[in-house]
């Protein structure tokens, strides 16, 4: 079950992928059964969790470094779940009606749903390692919500500094989590929480301390890395509303209190965590007075509330870790419903500029009825959940550590606090709601469909509740959070409107009346509407960002300006002296094993001198482009040949197959290019390169005669050992590709994938003009057409054999997918690109994508028998007329393979078969 509720917004993802075409209502019901069915596998657990029980899933992944893929959902990670899946379901809904006919709802959604699914992940993870993977994809999909509208410039430098601010977040918290794990011996979270003692008494603590607050500082935008979260607000306002209330900058102070018991009780831990959180909440109310944009100051309001959450668990009192989780839920309600009301205000105003509108109470009642009332509860007025907290607040300042000095300064900053939230709150009422107004809107205003304010009154009506029957709407639920984050040490507690007059009611009065006092005041003795307030850490970032792109320029001019030439110069240079390093004072390292060296047979010698001299011939006719593809092709026949004379048949095989395929490749390339290649300007530009080669290949050398003369009790003999008995494959070179490292070979297929699509993208705007025909090759080759035909079928029948038979015998999804697609390649050089669609009509981009898809099914199968990813099982058949058929499960992953490599070979050939003469004649000119 605890699979299942990680799964859905990915399956959901997948389903929206499938449905692209499907109408908007479509593809929103598909996004909203995420988040409805995972609420329905959570109230499944909820009976447990809130007696004290912790259901737990775990399958090892890499043991021997301490991963392992653990779910486990305490009370904590319970409520987490509950926010990200409730909210969710009322942002799907809100989004429905919010976006335009031109956005791309599918793919909206698709990216809010893997956001959706992210966040749960890391709410879930039992493994801190697994918790800092899912971190690190939250950056991602927000990255990509943020710059949703990827057509507008702010909405570009918002994701790129949200993602960049995080991302360095992400790495700190990595560094921290290595760090405990080595402490700790574990990086399971049991054993984390259980071993708090152990982790402060490390040396390692303060570097264990600020590199998980490096992380948790970022993410959650605390001073003075906050100056991010503003700038996301180009982002679509279901995104905001999402991201700001309860998941995105949630993550930095969940974060905190998963750790508490780990890394609280430290004055290390109470100065820095209290002292950042405090200066985050005046800061952020600050900067929210003056913002003329409601979505800005929402945002710099949330910077408050997290600052005043940081500063709740820096405190790391028992109470005041139950205010700070009880504002988490208070801020997740209002300030979502605050979002979803200034993007209704955006829709059908056209604008959110507070300088602007004005009296929409008399156009759009219901809205103002609801955004008020949600204002309120952000200002934490009474009868409404905010002011249960924020009373909370008050009661652990006054009581702040022993330090009295720092007591009365967190007292005084709590107070301010109370000032500045009622003010910054007073004004998104009275300058959107009240006064006069509205001023040159683009658009009439009026209310927007039902369905659109159904989510923000689901939300005000929580906040109305929570405040007036605390005790039986939220206190369970708090309760059960706490016993989650805090275990026994857990506190004794009740909520209830009324506790009596007493100093934190009096501060609360004091905030209120202040608050208004000031607000009032600002506008009579100062231009507010004039007021243009930024941060300096946006200004100071944005210089950063510049003075590197103008530091990499100068670099790459200096570097790469030659071209290619310069470029692989450096590169090879730079290699040489890594390589080197290693070498500096023992020279005779640099040739081990003189006088052990074997025999070699007299063909070896003859296929040795003949592949010398035609790598010498090489580089005497590199001018003449196609005599040196020639020879090139000679080479690499050469290659395959060494390889078949020392017993390697399936590395003979590859190496075969992609020269085929490579030498097709450029062959269509040559066609665009000048028949002859620039020589270097200068004698001793020539004998310079000529010495750089030498070295390399010396060092090359070097480096494989070691290898050759190297121990012979490697690894190999246990790969040998074990293929057959382990993973039923008597090919030992397949089964080390798609069982012992077959992690390994997925990667690497997804980067040719990858690669593969790169080349489409750069290559895709200079298609032909459909009157337009791919010319042949530079000299026409003798092959009738209809020979062309015959190869296919052949071809494709050798293709399948060697698929079969790879697991046993030479061969394998690699090589059959390059066997495959040589007959193609035939075909166009000899026929052109549209001969080839005509015949085959292929979708090159879905091939790839299905083979991916086959490939990670068939690593997923395992984990249903409770085995590791991608490992194999095999079953032995006995059918009529076949007789005896050996099947393993890593078929199903070779065949991702093959059609990843098909797919995508062809895919880079098409597109170079298609591209313009003239622009790619003007590219190699130059």
């Amino acid at each position: 079950m605890l699979i299942l509720l990680l799964a859905l917004p990915f399956v959901a993802v997948l389903a929206i992928a499938l449905a692209r075409n499907a109408s908007r209502r479509t593809i929103a019901w598909l996004a909203a059964a995420a988040p409805l069915l995972g609420l329905g596998v959570l109230a499944w657990f909820t009976p447990a969790v809130m007696e004290g029980a912790i259901p737990a899933w775990s399958l090892p992944w890499i043991p021997q470094a301490g991963l392992a893929l653990s779910l486990r959902l305490d009370g904590l990670a319970w409520m987490f779940a509950g926010l990200v899946l409730g909210i969710g379901v009322l942002i799907v809904m809100y989004a429905r009606y919010y976006l335009s006919e031109a956005d791309s709802s599918p793919r909206f959604f698709g990216y809010l749903l893997l956001f959706m699914g992210a966040m749960l992940g890391m709410v879930l993870a039992g493994n801190l390692l697994l918790l800092v993977v899912f971190w690190e994809l939250t950056s991602i999909s927000s990255f990509l919500l943020i710059g949703f509208w990827s057509d507008r410039q702010d909405a570009r430098q918002g994701a790129r500094m949200a993602l960049t601010i995080t991302g360095l977040g992400g790495l700190a918290l990595l560094g921290g989590v290595l760090l405990i794990g080595r402490v700790v011996g574990s990086y399971e979270l049991d054993a984390v929480l259980a071993a708090g003692d152990a982790i402060r008494a490390s040396r390692e603590y303060p570097a264990i301390l600020a590199l998980v607050l490096a992380g948790v500082f970022t993410k959650s935008a605390q001073f003075p890395l906050h100056f991010w979260l503003p700038q996301a607000m180009a982002a679509p306002t279901p995104v905001s509303a999402y991201l700001h209330s309860a998941t995105m900058v949630k993550a930095g102070v969940f974060l905190l209190a998963r750790l508490h018991p780990a890394l609280a009780g430290t004055d290390l831990f109470f100065y820095v965590v209290s002292t950042v959180g405090a200066i985050t909440l005046l800061v952020g109310a600050w900067y929210a007075i003056f913002q003329h944009d409601l979505k800005g100051l929402l945002a710099y309001s949330t910077i408050s509330h997290l600052g005043l959450i940081t500063l709740l668990f820096g405190l790391s009192t028992p109470m005041a870790v139950v205010a700070g989780v009880f504002h988490i839920i208070n801020h997740a309600t209002f300030k979502a419903s605050l979002f979803m009301a200034a993007g209704i205000i955006d829709h059908e105003c056209g604008t959110r500029d507070l300088r602007r509108l004005g009296n929409l109470r008399r156009y759009m009642p219901y809205t103002a009825a609801l955004a008020i009332v949600a204002s309120l509860a952000m200002a934490g007025i009474p009868l409404l959940n905010g002011f249960l907290s924020k009373e909370m607040f008050f009661a652990e300042a006054l009581d702040a550590g022993n330090d009295r000095g720092f007591r009365i300064a967190i007292s005084i900053a709590a107070l301010l606090y109370g000032v500045f939230g009622l003010a910054y709150s007073l004004r998104f009422v009275h300058d959107a709601f009240l006064g006069r107004g509205p001023r040159a809107l683009p658009v009439e205003p009026h209310e927007p469909q039902v369905w659109m304010r159904i989510p923000v009154a689901v939300l005000v009506v929580l906040c109305l509740a929570v405040g007036m029957l605390p005790a039986l709407t939220v206190e369970p639920v708090l309760r059960t959070a706490v016993m989650g984050t805090l275990g026994d040490a857990a506190p004794a507690f009740s909520l209830a409107v009324w506790h009596g007059w007493n100093l934190p009611l009096a501060m609360s009065i004091g905030g209120v009346f202040g608050g208004v006092v000031f607000y009032f005041a600002l506008r009579r003795l100062y231009a507010l509407h004039d007021a243009i307030l930024r941060t300096w850490g946006r200004h100071l970032f944005q210089v950063n960002i510049e003075a590197l792109f103008t530091a990499a320029g100068k670099f790459t001019a200096r570097v790469a300006a030659g071209g290619i030439r310069r470029s692989l110069f450096w590169m090879i240079v730079v290699t040489l002296l890594v390589g080197a390093a290693p070498f500096v004072g023992a020279p005779a390292a640099l040739l081990p094993g003189l006088g052990a060296s074997q025999s070699m047979p007299w063909l070896g010698w003859i296929l040795w001198a003949v592949l010398v001299a035609s790598t010498l011939g090489t580089v005497a006719v590199h001018g003449r482009r196609l005599t040196a593809l020639i020879v090139i092709g000679a080479v690499g026949l050469l290659v395959s040949l060494a390889f078949a004379l020392l017993s390697a048949p399936d590395l003979a095989l590859t190496q075969l197959m992609v020269e085929m395929v490579t030498i097709a490749l450029m062959m269509m390339a040559l066609n665009y290019l000048p028949k002859q290649s620039k020589q270097a300007r200068t004698p001793l530009r020539r004998w310079r390169d000529a010495a750089l080669s030498i070295v390399a290949g010396l060092g090359v050398g070097g480096l494989a005669y070691a290898m050759m003369l190297s121990p012979q009790q490697t690894i190999s003999g246990e790969m040998l050992a074990r293929s057959l008995p382990e993973a039923y494959g008597a090919n030992v070179v397949n089964v080390i590709l798609v069982d012992f490292r077959g992690f390994d070979t997925f990667g690497e297929i997804t980067v040719f994938a990858v690669a593969a699509l790169v080349v489409h993208a750069l290559l895709r705007w200079a298609r032909l003009r459909p009157d337009e025909v791919m010319p042949g090759p530079p000299v026409q080759l003798p092959i009738p057409a209809d020979l062309t035909q015959l190869l296919f079928p052949l071809a494709l029948t050798v293709s399948i054999y060697l698929f079969l038979r790879g697991h046993n015998a030479p061969g394998g999804g690699f090589i059959a997918g390059l066997a495959i697609a040589v007959p193609v390649l035939i075909k166009y050089v000899v026929q052109g690109a549209r001969a080839v669609e005509a015949t085959f009509g292929f979708d090159y981009l879905r091939g790839i994508g299905m083979g991916l898809i086959i490939a990670t099914i068939g690593g997923l199968g395992s984990l249903v028998f409770g085995l590791p990813f991608l490992t194999s099982g095999h079953v032995d058949l006995d059918l009529p007329l076949i007789g005896h058929l050996p099947l393993a499960s890593a078929l199903v992953f070779d065949t991702g393979v093959y059609v990843v490599v098909f797919a995508g070979a062809l895919l880079m050939l098409s597109t170079m078969g298609t591209v313009r003469r003239r622009q790619l004649q003007a590219e190699g000119a130059g």
